[in-house]
């Protein structure tokens, strides 16, 4: 069976810039052109969707990034992620009966991390210093840029997120949002980004921003200092993988969910999806099953691994793929609860970038929801994400909100390598749905050797620990009959890319190292090559 977005691969020589807006994407391929590297390309592209697509991504998010320099250099993963404000208090949420921290407050904002990975990835790797990378996001915002369909639509839907604070900001035209083919100029935005070019992270979590993103964080009722900013660091951490039918697929360690993909691909690799059959209601079974049980160790692990002791060597161990595998059944829906093993404690947007020379970066900046707290900082245009979300107020929780912690993160880039040579450099953006959208697209590629373009194309599902499930309707409709019948509370929604994920994939031929490039046909991703 063929689904198609009648768009093709793309083919290249000398390096893919591969995102979801094309004006961001050719931002990295210019950077390329002008002699940058595949670390240079993927922070210029995310400064420019900072313009481009600001309900997306931005300076008030996070960051995580995976990088692998040249044909022989292992791999490195950045987690440019920031920490709950020192005075956090739990009991202050308690006294205001919130049951979870509610997605608009300024309780929901942490240290906003992306300044300090994208200083980090071009210091450590760059050929270009930060200054030069930001350079096409600041032209895009001085001297404005037509805004695209589906961006419009984005940003229309999502608007009232930010009529409280943000109505006298570049992120609304007189107080609403822009149309299709309207241009748009951010002189705040552009100035904010010149102002971290020249002064670097410390312009950011030092300066005269972190003042004015601090005050008014706590003008709201927030705990942020100056201090906390000052004290934030990214760091490097050691990426996790796994093998799966001799492709070893790497992903960022916690705080971030990428061990829920590696832990699916575990329980598959027992059984022989290909057989099963491409788009078949028995590999759509498997798949929902193996994800809903990673999803349910992901739950109960996943936090910030400098305050929980988080058992990821028998995570993605064998014995504990076997045991996680036993409860999936031909014909019926596990009952994942019951899979967890207490025994085991004693142990955002995305840019995939190629260049010529190998080097390769695999990187997720994201506010997390649209606009992420709605909350936007006077005189810079800043909308502040909301990644505070993602702590608990439940005793003996993971990820149990507390003083200077980092958050449980929905983003995660990803590569994929053979025998020690970098094969996919991918990623799906989507909240909840980007393990498993990983988790698809390898299957996709692996076992039914789909090209890059065609692994996007195909539908998708979207699932959860509670059974609730999804699938698009470019489907057969047999599918969602034979899923029912086997117990799953499955629906049809329409293909949405905030909802099936987002993603990018460039694939690097290792007979002759020439690039592929797939782009998401869902949204106004595209993937360009030279």
């Amino acid at each position: 069976m063929k689904f198609t977005s009648r768009r093709s691969n793309v083919h290249g020589r000398n390096g893919i810039v591969a995102t979801t807006q094309p004006l961001a994407a050719m931002a990295g391929l210019r950077t390329l052109i002008n002699g940058g590297n595949a670390v240079d390309a993927a922070v210029a592209a995310a400064a420019t969707l900072n313009v481009v697509e600001p309900m997306s991504t931005g300076v008030g998010g996070d960051l995580f990034a995976l990088v692998k320099m040249g044909p022989h250099a292992k791999i490195t993963a950045l987690n440019a992620s920031g920490r709950s404000a020192g005075a956090t208090s739990i009991q202050e949420l308690r006294d205001q009966n919130f049951s979870e921290i509610p997605s608009d407050s300024p309780y929901s904002v942490t240290v906003p991390g992306t300044v300090s990975g994208w200083h980090s990835l071009t210091n450590r790797y760059g050929n270009m210093d930060l200054q030069e990378c930001l350079k096409p996001a600041i032209e895009y915002a001085e001297n404005g840029y037509p805004v695209s369909e589906i961006i419009a639509a984005q940003w229309k839907a999502n608007a009232a997120r930010i009529s409280k604070t943000g109505l006298k900001s570049d992120l609304l035209i007189n107080g609403r949002p822009p149309n299709p083919g309207e241009i748009v100029t951010m002189p705040e935005l552009a100035q904010t980004l010149r102002t971290i070019g020249e002064g670097g992270m410390d312009a950011f979590y030092k300066g005269d921003l972190a003042s004015k993103i601090t005050a008014h964080v706590q003008s709201l009722g927030g705990w942020l200092t100056k201090e906390d900013f000052a004290q934030h660091e990214a760091s490097w951490v050691k990426p996790i993988s796994t093998e799966y039918r001799g492709v070893t697929c790497w992903e960022c360690p916690p705080n971030g969910q990428g061990l829920n993909t590696l832990i699916a691909l575990n329980i598959l690799s027992g059984f022989d999806i290909s057989k099963m059959g491409f788009q078949s209601i028995e590999t759509y079974h498997h798949l929902i099953e193996a994800m809903r049980l990673a999803f349910i160790d992901g739950e109960t692990y996943i936090a910030d691994p400098d305050t929980s002791n988080i058992p990821i060597k028998s995570l993605l161990s064998k014995e504990h793929a076997d045991y996680k595998r036993s409860f999936i059944t031909p014909d019926n829906v596990a009952d994942v609860d019951v899979s967890i093993n207490q025994n085991l404690i004693n142990d955002t947007v995305y840019i995939s970038v190629v260049d010529k020379d190998g080097n390769a970066c695999s990187l997720i900046n994201s506010l997390f929801e649209a606009f992420g707290s709605g909350i936007v900082v006077p005189e810079t245009s800043i909308a502040l994400h909301n990644r505070g979300k993602g702590f608990s107020l439940t005793d003996n929780h993971a990820n149990l909100i507390k003083p200077n912690k980092r958050p449980f993160h929905t983003i995660i880039p990803a590569m994929a390598t053979i025998d020690n040579q970098l094969w996919l450099t991918y990623g799906v953006m989507g909240g909840m749905q980007q393990a498993q959208g990983h988790l698809q697209m390898l299957v996709n590629m692996i076992d039914f050797k789909l090209s890059p373009q065609k692994a996007l194309d195909a539908p998708r599902f979207r699932t959860s620990i509670t059974n609730e499930s999804f699938i698009e309707t470019i489907a057969q409709n047999n599918i969602l009959t034979g899923l029912k019948a086997k117990g799953h509370n499955i629906s049809f929604a329409e293909p949405h890319p905030s909802f099936f994920g987002s993603g990018q994939i460039i694939e690097t031929n290792l007979e002759n190292g020439m690039l592929i490039g797939g782009s998401e046909p869902r949204s106004d991703g595209m993937a360009v090559a030279w």
